[in-house]
Formats: structure tokens, sequence, C-alpha cells
């Protein structure tokens, strides 16, 4: 195996795992992976032979990450395959992930964290106050990190708008 075909699985591995830490399926993380790192615009089947899933699941996972905004269509002229490029500004994956975390496995964490400080009760032993106490960190965190995540999406929105408010006003 060559360098960079070894460098890329590698990194391809490493988005997958990414991917896992973030919620989302490790398979999501490697497609992005293989089509980041593309030198040109891949179809369907070039993707699913470097991540070695099956075309189908690339398919889906493709669509997915078309609504986050991590990857885009591509058209070639001549060509009835759709074909894929990646996002590169960071910021803009950044945001889309933040957008799509607000709705998946984060928002059931936070809950199961306060569900499970319910459980509890009124268990005051030593192991209940420990648990509790680390619960109550937790959930002060998850609060936190929520909280930050809606503020940066809000800001977006607010230069988003104040973009197009300088832009009407040149017309």
């Amino acid at each position: 195996m060559d360098a960079l075909t070894h460098s890329r699985q590698h990194f391809i591995q490493g988005m997958s795992r990414i991917s896992h830490f973030w919620g989302f399926p490790k398979a999501l993380g490697g497609v992005y992976g293989a089509v980041y790192l593309a030198a040109a615009p891949l179809g369907l089947d070039d993707i699913a032979a470097q991540v070695g899933i099956t075309k189908g699941a690339v398919s889906t996972y493709v669509r997915q990450l078309e609504r986050i905004g991590l990857i885009h269509k591509h058209v070639e002229i001549g060509q009835r395959k759709d074909f894929y490029i990646p996002e590169t500004d960071f910021w803009k994956v950044v945001r889309g992930l933040l957008r799509e975390r607000q709705q998946g496995e984060f928002d059931r964490a936070l809950a199961s964290v306060g569900e499970s400080l319910t459980l509890l009760g009124d268990d005051h032993s030593p192991a209940a106050e420990t648990a509790r106490q680390r619960m109550q960190a937790m959930q002060g965190f998850f609060n936190t990190l929520d909280g930050l995540v809606n503020a940066l999406l809000k800001l977006e929105n607010l230069a988003a708008a104040a973009s197009l408010l300088a832009r009407s006003g040149r017309k």
C-alpha cells in the first residue's frame, strides 16, 4: 500500500471516530473524510469503495451530509451519476454540526441526566449523594454547553441579518 492510500485510510478512520464521538454513525464521518480528501468530485461507487460500506448506505449518509451542509452535489455535464464535493469552510461545517446536534443525541443525553436525578428521589446515602453531585455537575456542564451552542447559532443569524441589511442598503 502506498503512502497516500495508507494516509487516506487512516484519515477516514479518524473521521469515523470523530463522527461517533459526536453521536453520528461512524460511517457518516468516513463518507465525509473520503469526499473531503478527494482531489475531484466523487460518485457513490467511489465513496463506497473507499469507506468500505454499501452504495445504499453511502447514499443515505450523503443525503444526511448534504442536509447538514458538509458536502454538496456537483453536476458533471454528460454524466447521469451524482458527484459530491466537500464543504471546506470549517466554520460552516461547525455550524452545520451544531444545528444537527440540537436535534440529536445531545438532547436525549441531557434529558437522561435530569431523569436520573429524579430517580434518586429522597435517597441521601453517601453513594447517592456522590451520584447526585456528579449528575448535577454533568447537568450544569450540558446546560452551559447547550446555551453556548444556542448563543453561537443566534450570533450567526444576527451576522447573516446584518449582512443582508448592509447589502440592501448599498443598492
